[in-house]
Parts: structure tokens; C-alpha cells; sequence
């Protein structure tokens, strides 16, 4: 008599005894055939895995009992069910309300078109892969784990969400900021709130030997990906030496922009006079800047000022062209237009390049577009939020500096702008 199939399925980031309990259950009926979640399946409802599914695959091929890993390459277990026709699916309780209720749902209605059964046992008190990840992550992580997550993210999501920090508090709210299952995926570190912050003009006027400052604060407290705004890069022969001190630092990518002379942000656009570099002299900058690196994980993208200096996203696409085949790792298109048909033209085509890299988009100025319509309507892997954080928080903060004025006290403020002195004391635990 042939011996039934049993198909569990799971994400197995944090292997633990509940992870156990439900394997010997399977055993106990029949042969089991674990259906792993990829890191694309799990990144689609929650967050990157910590481990990835080739090292997570490894671990449970090892464990007594499991006859055989395939990849689960979505939430939903339809497809793989089809293919097994298992007769049990065996899944802890916990699945019945939450996000993966629905999958039960269809798991249940796979399962009846040949007579499978769905068996839950009760799901392991006191175990929870999130607080146990929670736990991990509290500790940090090391440079060489964050270094690699941008390039896990890029084949994981179709596209990631970046979220302006600008010093260690903006960072913990990037890093920790939830809404139903959604979160960012890492942090921008951009010139123009560093500069501003303190209070100093976007022009290049404070080094990178001030900014590491910066971006040591934002590393120290918190784990995930970091993008640096790098501005011109500089001179050829000092940006090798920004790249290693970046990659040695953890950081995931740098993004120069093509233009030279005195730096003003680009949003300026006309109103002030802004040259874009040559194409040479910046595939030159991009090739020194990828020799320097000693990893394949750290990423130099190009940020192509076409768009915002009227020259036509022909020229933007040339210019992706050749950026690419020096050594690129992506792309990142700017514009200054909330009227985007000239950046659809220019996405439309470089989607088209059959040595296409990731496609960057700072939507500060057509900040009507959603996440998935930038990513189905130009092809977009990253959107970056630039300069939220810092926008956001002025306003405020000279709000409360004008009641405080206004009412000669601060009751008014307290009230009415201020988070309460205990909450600000209590914000960042002693033991953190």
C-alpha cells in the first residue's frame, strides 16, 4: 500500500520547535514534502526574509523525516497542491484568522477536487518567529548582512520603498514604521535634509568627512538597507575612496548625479545654471568607483539629470546606455515634472534595454502616483521618499515655536504640537 503524501508548507526564517512539531505530525501519516516559501513568496506579505530560501533550504533538507524541499513561489499553495495532489496538508491553527486566512480558505477548496484532507494541529504556545526575529534584530546586524539586503530586495520585490532619514531618530522611524503588513524597505540618506538640518545650503558644503558622522548614527540603530545620496561623487580620484569607506560601512548603494561645476539641487531646475557632466568623464567616475569595490554586493547607480535640464529623455536614454555598460548598477531617472508623459517615454524605452538594471524614481515632485502604478506603469524596482521626514517635521516644529510667542507660555504648544514629556523620555529604552 502506497504510504500517503503529506505537503507542509512554511517560511522557516527562524527554524524553531513549533517548526518541529507540525514536521513530526506529518510524519506520523505519511511522506512529508516540505513546500518552502521563496523569499519573493514572503517578502509579498511581510517582510525579507532574514535567511535566504537557499540557505533556509539547506537547513530543512537536513531535518530527520523531510523527504523532499520544492520552492512555494507564492502565498497561495494552489499551485503546488495541483501538481503533488497531496493527502493531507498539515498547518498549525494559527492561520485561521490574519493575513493567511484566505489561503486556508483555498487550501481547503484545492484539497476537495481529490479528497485531501487539511489537519491543523494546535499551534506552539509561546513561540513567535516574529518576536524571535524582533529579539535578533534588536541586537543589529553586521555590515556584510545589511551590505547584501538591497540586491536580495531587488530580486525579491518588484519594488522596494525608501524613506528619508537624517539622523538616528528618523532612521528608528524608517526602520520601524508599520501600517497593516506594509513597512519601508530600507532608508535614503540624502544631501539636502543632511544639509539642512544643519542648516547649511545643498551644495555640497558639508564633506562626506561630516556626513559618515550622519550615517554612522542612522547604523548604529537600526538593520535594514541604506541608500547614500552621493551627489557628483566628486573628483574621479576621491570617489574610489568614498565607495570603499561606504562599502566597508555596510551601506547597500551610492547614487551620483551627472552633473559638475558648484552643486545646487536640481529641483532648482533653470532657475539656476546647472551643468551635466560629459558622458565620458562620468563612465569614467563609474568604472574607477566599481574598481575600488571588493564585493559584488555594494551598488554605484546612475542618476541622470536629463529630465530636469530640458535636454529630452533621448539623451536620458543614451546616456542610460552607456552609464550601464561602464558599470552601472542601476538606474535612477530624475524629474522635477508632475506632468510625467516625458518620464513615461524615457521608462517605456529603457524597459526595453536588454542590459536593463533596477530602475530608480524620486516621485517628490509627481507624488500623485501610487507605489504599484510606478511600478506597472514605468517600471519602477525602487521609490525613494527624499525629504518627508524632514518636510514634515519643520512645519511643526515652527508651529510650536509661534504659539509658544504668541501665548508667552507653552501650554498651548504642549497641547496642540507636542508629544507628552513622558512619551519623549520613554521613546528610546535605556537598554536599547
Amino acid at each position: 500500500m502506497n504510504e500517503k503524501i503529506v505537503y507542509i508548507g512554511m517560511s522557516a526564517d527562524i527554524l524553531h520547535h513549533g517548526h518541529l512539531n507540525i514536521i513530526n505530525e506529518g510524519k506520523k501519516i505519511g511522506t512529508v514534502i516540505i513546500g518552502l516559501l521563496t523569499d519573493e513568496a514572503i517578502a509579498s506579505y511581510k517582510r525579507l526574509p532574514l535567511i535566504t530560501y537557499e540557505d533556509r533550504k539547506r537547513i530543512i533538507e537536513n531535518i530527520k523525516g523531510v523527504e523532499r524541499v520544492i520552492p512555494q513561489e507564492t502565498l497561495d499553495y494552489s499551485s503546488n497542491l495541483n501538481k503533488i495532489k497531496p493527502d493531507y496538508v498539515v498547518h498549525g491553527s494559527d492561520w485561521k484568522t490574519g493575513v493567511q486566512s484566505e489561503t486556508r480558505k483555498k487550501v481547503i477548496e484545492t484539497l476537495s477536487k481529490w479528497g485531501g484532507k487539511l489537519i491543523e494541529p494546535d499551534y506552539t504556545d509561546g513561540i513567535s518567529s516574529t518576536q524571535l526575529i524582533n529579539n535578533i534584530k534588536e541586537k543589529g546586524v553586521t555590515p556584510n548582512t545589511r551590505l547584501s539586503t538591497l540586491k536580495r530586495l531587488l530580486n525579491s520585490k518588484p519594488i522596494s520603498r525608501f524613506m528619508e532619514a537624517h539622523n538616528g531618530l528618523t532612521g528608528l522611524i524608517a526602520e520601524k514604521t508599520k501600517y497593516d503588513n506594509n513597512e519601508f524597505d530600507g532608508m535614503w540618506v540624502s544631501s539636502l535634509t543632511v544639509s539642512t538640518i544643519k542648516g547649511k545650503p545643498d551644495t555640497e558644503v558639508i564633506d562626506f568627512s561630516s556626513r559618515f558622522q550622519t550615517i554612522e548614527e542612522i547604523l548604529e540603530v537600526t538593520t535594514k538597507p541604506i541608500i547614500v545620496d552621493g551627489d557628483t561623487g566628486g573628483k574621479i580620484e576621491h570617489f574610489k575612496f568614498t565607495v570603499r569607506t561606504l562599502e566597508r560601512l555596510g551601506i547597500s548603494a551610492v547614487i551620483i548625479e551627472d552633473k559638475v561645476g558648484n552643486k545646487r539641487n536640481s529641483l532648482f531646475g533653470d532657475d539656476v545654471k546647472q551643468e551635466q557632466d560629459t558622458i565620458e568623464h562620468f563612465c569614467k567616475k563609474i568604472e574607477v568607483g566599481k574598481k575600488s569595490l571588493i564585493t559584488d554586493d555594494f551598488m554605484i547607480i546612475a542618476r541622470i539629470e536629463s529630465l530636469i535640464m530640458n535636454k529630452g529623455y533621448e539623451d536620458a536614454l543614451n546616456r542610460a546606455n552607456e552609464y550601464i555598460k561602464s558599470g552601472a548598477d542601476g538606474i535612477m531617472i530624475h524629474s522635477k515634472n508632475k506632468d510625467t508623459t516625458e518620464l513615461e517615454k524615457f521608462c517605456n524605452e529603457y524597459n526595453k534595454f536588454e542590459n536593463r538594471k533596477p530602475l530608480i524614481v524620486v516621485p517628490t515632485a509627481y507624488a500623485h502616483l501610487t507605489e504599484k502604478e510606478l511600478n506597472e506603469s514605468l517600471g519602477a524596482n525602487v521609490v525613494i521618499y527624499a525629504n518627508h521626514l524632514l518636510r514634515s517635521a519643520y512645519p511643526s516644529m515652527q508651529l510650536t515655536a509661534e504659539s509658544i510667542l504668541k501665548h508667552s507660555r507653552g501650554e498651548e504648544a504642549s497641547e496642540k504640537y507636542c508629544m507628552s514629556i513622558k512619551e519623549i523620555i520613554t521613546l528610546i529604552p535605556e537598554d536599547y
